[in-house]
């Protein structure tokens, strides 16, 4: 069990600076560096942790764009970065806290503290660091991903065809992908468009407000609310590859519903088989 909240904000990290490690987890879809960006300006004594390289195993069609990496890989990614087994983190990134969700969420299903920094680098106030810090290498063992944590491809199949049979009971799959891409505009990275049947739209970066900041509780447990989630109510959690996904457990997490699951696979997995496709709400 983690001690960390979920969610931090910049006064509680500028307080705690020195009880954590702060990690810049920033990632670009559209070309960009984000080693260069982290290279321009981070927070200070950020270190660089690589989405692609750590957080992630090769893509491929049957797994899909970012499936989770062994347990191994994570455990050298993090040791590398000095994050030992003892170590709390801070991560951040520069799109609200979509991308960086992922590396906490993560650290969080094995039991580590681990927090995500409200409203990313736009919400740190001093000033921006060009220099890589030293660090030394830690000792991080890797255990393997909780199963109770984890929806495969076959899970969220049979859900899928429960809800074609009429089962009212089961979990509620919400899609943190924009809404457009739910209702099946072409994305250029997929081979088929939509949402899985039965999920819920609940596009992750509608959680936050112009400043890239968390809206507050009473309005995101309201925006849970309209998509049937309430107190008690079982969640699985996907998106485009199983990144910004985590953002909409954190969430969940810290507007007081629970620790809920994730398909790792997401879309990227699904869309790459002849298993059913909706582009509407309600199907």
């Amino acid at each position: 069990m983690t001690s960390l909240p979920p969610i931090v904000d910049a006064a509680w990290l500028t307080a705690h600076r020195d009880d954590v490690v702060r990690a810049d987890v920033r990632f670009y879809l559209d070309g960009r560096d984000p080693r260069a960006a982290y290279d321009a300006g981070h927070l200070p004594g950020a270190v660089y942790v690589d989405l692609h390289r750590w957080l992630a195993a090769e893509p491929s069609a049957e797994a899909g764009r970012h499936p989770l990496p062994t347990p191994e890989h994570f455990a050298e990614g993090l040791g590398r970065a000095g994050i030992g087994d003892g170590t709390a983190v801070v991560a951040y990134d520069d799109a609200g806290g979509v991308i960086a969700a992922r590396l906490v969420w993560m650290l969080r299903a094995l039991g580590h503290d681990a927090a995500l920094l409200d409203g990313g680098i736009a919400a740190w106030a001093g000033e921006l660091s060009t220099q890589e810090p030293t660090v030394a290498p830690a000792t991080f063992t890797p255990r393997p991903w909780p199963a109770d944590r984890l929806v495969s491809l076959e899970d969220v199949a049979a859900l899928t065809l429960d809800r074609v049979e009429g089962a009212a009971e089961g979990p509620v799959l919400i899609d943190a992908r924009q809404r457009e891409r739910f209702h099946g505009a072409p994305d250029g990275v997929d081979p088929r468009a939509g949402h899985i049947p039965g999920a819920q739209a609940m596009p992750t970066r509608e959680h936050l407000g112009d400043d890239d900041r968390l809206r507050p509780v009473e309005e995101l447990r309201a925006a849970f609310a309209a998509a049937g989630i309430e107190d008690g109510t079982t969640v699985i959690s996907y998106c485009g590859s199983g990144v910004t996904a985590c953002h909409n457990l954190l969430v969940l997490e810290h507007a007081g519903l629970g620790e809920h699951r994730l398909y790792p696979g997401s879309w990227s997995q699904w869309s790459n088989t002849d298993l059913p496709i909706a582009t509407s709400d309600g199907e």
